[in-house]
């Protein structure tokens, strides 16, 4: 038996990384699931040995059994489970991104506030292997004051369709999909400063290019050709009141010969490649040394990293550390994101106050 009685909501395709990490770790005893599809929901509780199954949220969340829940949804639901399960005394890990709307994520955090629960954000880029090691050199100094950083995720035909090409559900594309995770990663490494301003663009140029033949890609459970309401691919600059900067863009369709990744950041003692893999760049004696770190996994370990998330939270609810992914960071993320959609939309700089 566990430490800890978790619940997960929304047993769509990201909960399969949830429900692997959650059953890996000893303290954990997963004990209710909870999906719109029954069916489904039931799999996985045989899977996983799960004795209770949902399909109302709000039923799952009365049990006294679930001490904490992780929230794997559409993003037009996040906020509303997020303060009903604080609200119900659950601490939550709330995949990213924490909802769609400024004000969705200031109401999360006032009833973080109000009920003293604990709620951490699904920003899994920050627990992967590669980054503790980077954070290591960050926090000593090495690469010393960040002022520069550049992201990019480029799909060239990625567009997963279903809930995440409806913008009622999701509340963008490729920027609040995949971009949250690399500027989330590049802001959390810079320290997190304080945004100044956003400048930003987006298009809608290919759709989802579902006539394309002979080209396999991740399709989203309930995938539909007719629907697609978001962007294409964004682009942004992001300024911080320290001087520093951020330049992303992200795409689900773009006329490029290949997939790509690319995560950089820029300081005055030294830089760091982060995607695809980690190498440190410094000087020493005069001389520019490139330094690659000797790591079992250099670049992004998906399943790896859900793994360190999901235990970094059971030891959080558990007391024996404070989330390093709190409902702060939640807001100002959404902040960031809202601006750059406004940017676009009105061809203007816009300043984050």
């Amino acid at each position: 038996m566990g430490e800890l009685k978790v619940g997960l909501i929304g047993n769509g395709s990201i909960s399969e990384c949830h429900l692997q990490a959650y059953a890996l770790n000893p303290k954990v005893e997963l004990v209710a699931i909870c999906d719109l599809q029954e069916d489904r929901a039931r799999e996985s509780a045989r899977k996983y040995n799960i004795p209770h199954i949902y399909t109302d949220y709000r039923e799952l969340l009365e049990s006294p059994d679930v001490q904490a829940v992780s929230i794997c949804t559409w993003n037009n639901s996040h906020a509303e489970i997020s303060v009903a399960a604080l609200r119900a005394g659950k601490n939550v890990l709330c995949e990213k991104p924490l909802c769609k709307t400024v004000d969705e994520a200031l109401e999360v955090e006032r009833a973080v506030r109000e009920t003293g629960k604990l709620l951490q954000v699904g920003y899994v880029r920050r627990h992967a292997s590669n980054i503790a090691v980077l954070k290591k050199f960050i926090d000593a100094g090495e690469l010393g004051d960040i002022y520069f950083a550049k992201a990019s995720l480029i799909r060239r035909l990625g567009n997963p369709g279903g809930w995440f090409a409806d913008k009622e559900r999701s509340g963008g594309g490729p920027l609040i999909d995949i971009g949250v995770h690399v500027i989330d990663l590049c802001w959390y490494l810079m320290g997190k400063p304080k945004v100044k301003s956003v400048s930003g663009n987006t298009y809608n140029k290919l759709g989802n290019r579902s006539h394309i033949e002979n080209y396999d890609f991740y399709k989203a459970a309930d995938y539909d050709a007719s629907l697609n309401t978001v962007e294409d691919m964004a682009n942004a600059l992001i300024r911080f009141e320290n001087g520093a900067s951020l330049m992303v863009d992200v795409s689900f369709s773009l006329h490029a010969k290949d997939n790509s990744a690319m995560v950089n950041i820029y300081g005055d003692k030294g830089g760091a490649e982060i995607e695809p893999v980690l190498s440190i760049v410094t000087e020493r004696h005069n001389t520019i040394i490139n330094i690659d770190p000797q790591i079992s996994t250099p670049g992004f370990d998906f399943q790896g990293s859900f793994n360190t998330e999901i235990n970094h939270f059971v030891d959080s609810c558990l007391g024996l550390h404070e989330t390093s992914c709190p409902v702060e960071d939640g807001v100002e993320m959404i902040k960031i994101l809202n601006a750059i959609y406004q940017s676009a939309a009105e061809g203007r700089e816009i300043e984050i106050k």
